[in-house]
């Protein structure tokens, strides 16, 4: 044991924590020795690809980031199982404890404890067959019901409601999703997208219950779920209840610390926490009143935090628009920044219903300010670059809709006509 490096401790073996320490050996391979705690038995996994993992695509282990093998090479102790879940902070003494009673102390500290899904406070949801989408043990459940059962139904019709269902649906399970708004995605598509996006998936054997309000899940004499019974008196069959109406930051520990906390771990804009000794990244956090729910920011905190610990401290995190994709095959759907827009700002739309092709890109002061694309999405990656970038688009406007090739072919017409 090397007695001049410092100590880091790590408290969440996700993607975020992991990313940063993947960034930090990167850029100060012998500047830490460093310790790893994970409530989940495994190694870091690839958490978006959980829905690639429940509709057959991938297998567990071909969603393994870093496997085992990996922390003993880097010279990383690593402390993972439900036994090994961090359950105390204590700042004064720069120490942790694990609930086996494991402690580590620590120069600095990175919490990465991510988020928890929410729990739709109604009567019955503690009903066996009652479960949420988060992890490797979600997904076993459902493949376990998919397999024995015939009848799913997902709450919430957002990105993780809609990867459920498409994956069980394909697993040959009967599937219904209950939302309690009119538009599928309504945080991501506007309504013509959102539309199209329902029309593709009841062509696929999906239900849907729009605007539904939930009253409660009934049970059986063996205290399994049975069927949903919504405000209005009606029932509907049920053997498996997924909720995904989505997470909250998990800053319990940090907040039991005495850390600040609001609706996420508060941090400035290198990472650190209201503890020049703590650091914090990814979904546990609050960064200049933002949460986060998607991985691009995460890696980005990741790469920022890493810096600061490497003792570089040049980079310091910004808040960007995080575009949003659908991961359900077949369907190609992307949506970035403020895709409503207000009584300023202009939107240029284009419709192909025989195609399925949607495009609207709302511009404010002839700078892209959101976008919508369900179809075609080939321009998604550079029509982000121009909003993030705040180029102006003056001169492409009139073929900006039709994207970056069309314009690239027809760029000197376009000049002449402008």
């Amino acid at each position: 044991m090397n007695s001049k490096k410092q100590r880091l401790v790590v408290i969440g073996n996700g993607m975020a924590g992991m990313k940063t320490v993947e960034e930090l050996l990167s850029a100060a391979p012998d500047q830490y020795e460093i310790t790893v705690f994970g409530a989940e038995p495994y190694g870091n996994y690839n958490r978006i690809l959980l829905s690639s993992v429940l509709c057959g695509e991938k297998t567990i282990e071909e969603i393994v980031i870093n496997d085992r093998q990996w922390y003993a090479d880097n010279g990383i102790c690593l402390h993972v199982g439900p036994d090994k879940a961090v359950v105390r902070i204590e700042r004064g003494l720069n120490r942790v404890y694990a609930k086996d009673g494991t402690c580590a102390e620590y120069d600095r500290l990175l919490i990465a404890t991510g988020s928890r899904p929410i729990i739709a406070d109604m009567p019955g949801n503690d009903l066996e067959g009652v479960i949420s989408f988060r992890d490797i043990v979600d997904v076993n459940t459902m493949l376990d019901y998919s397999r024995s059962r015939q009848r799913a139904v997902v709450l919430g019709g957002g990105l993780l409601g809609l990867e459920a269902a498409s994956g069980l649906a394909r697993r040959g399970m009967d599937v219904t999703v209950i939302h309690n708004r009119d538009v599928l995605l309504n945080r991501q598509m506007d309504r013509q997208a959102g539309e199209m996006l329902r029309m593709e998936l009841e062509r696929r054997g999906i239900g849907f219950r729009m605007a539904a309000q939930t009253e409660c899940l009934l049970g059986d004499d063996n205290g399994h779920v049975r069927a949903v019974l919504f405000a209005d008196g009606g029932e509907l069959p049920c053997d498996l209840f997924v909720m995904a109406i989505g997470v909250k930051p998990n800053m319990t520990l940090a907040r039991e610390a005495g850390l600040y906390c609001e609706r996420g771990i508060v941090v400035n804009d290198t990472l650190q926490t209201y503890d020049p000794s703590v650091y914090a990244v990814g979904e546990c956090i609050q960064h200049r009143g933002a949460t986060f729910g998607l991985v691009a920011p995460l890696f980005e905190q990741a790469k920022v935090c890493a810096n600061h610990l490497s003792a570089h401290g040049m980079a310091g995190y910004v808040t960007l628009p995080t575009a949003t994709k659908l991961k359900v095959t077949g369907i190609n759907l992307f949506s970035v920044g403020d895709f409503t827009g207000n009584d300023n700002c202009d939107s240029i739309r284009f419709t192909n219903p025989e195609l399925g092709i949607y495009k609207k890109l709302v511009i404010d002061d002839n700078r892209i300010i959101g976008a919508v694309l369900y179809g075609d999405t080939v321009d998604a990656l550079w029509y982000q670059e121009l909003l993030e970038q705040q180029e102006n688009i003056a001169g492409i406007r009139d073929g900006l809709i039709f994207g970056k090739a069309y314009l690239d072919g027809n760029r000197p017409a376009l000049k002449e006509a402008c």
